[in-house]
């Protein structure tokens, strides 16, 4: 059951080690910088423990460099900061349903595009499959301070 995430959620030191387990994609969070994730999103959704979406708006108060990207390019965005599926459960459509609240939910804001990047450097052929079945198009690239090579995506709705 698809459940909004708070940082006063009762299952969140579990889903930030989820989202620990999984920092190469993600990066790594503390339970501080976790917290305030959460509270700057636009939209953080969970499914259980076993997986969470966290998505920021135009707004927000983060610094990531990925966020920022989208920042300098579009007035009016929902940027997908992390999304994470834990391996047990994969392919029982939990990422789908949270993508597909996502998109309800920037829809009924105002919002034309949801945005995104994944990792090309070290790849994550996985991610790509999954975002481009939702209809996500490459719109650019960087090469980031940590080495990390990433691809920036847009769907538009």
């Amino acid at each position: 059951m698809l459940t909004p995430l708070s940082p006063a959620s009762p299952s969140l030191e579990l889903l930030r080690a989820l989202n620990n387990d999984h920092a190469q994609e993600l990066s790594f969070a503390d339970a501080p910088r976790f917290a305030h994730l959460i509270a700057q999103a636009f939209f953080a959704a969970h499914i259980g423990t076993e997986a969470f979406l966290i998505a920021f708006d135009q707004d927000a108060d983060y610094d990531s460099q990925n966020f920022l990207w989208f920042r300098q390019r579009f007035s009016k965005f929902v940027y997908v900061d992390r999304v994470v599926t834990a391996q047990a459960v994969r392919g029982r459509g939990h990422a789908a349903a949270l993508y597909n609240a996502l998109f309800a939910a920037a829809r009924a804001a105002g919002h034309e595009r949801v945005t995104c990047e994944i990792n090309a450097d070290p790849p994550n052929p996985g991610s790509e499959a999954f975002h481009s079945k939702f209809g996500f198009q490459e719109i650019g690239s960087a090469l980031l301070p940590n080495g990390k090579t990433v691809r920036y995506y847009e769907r538009r709705l």
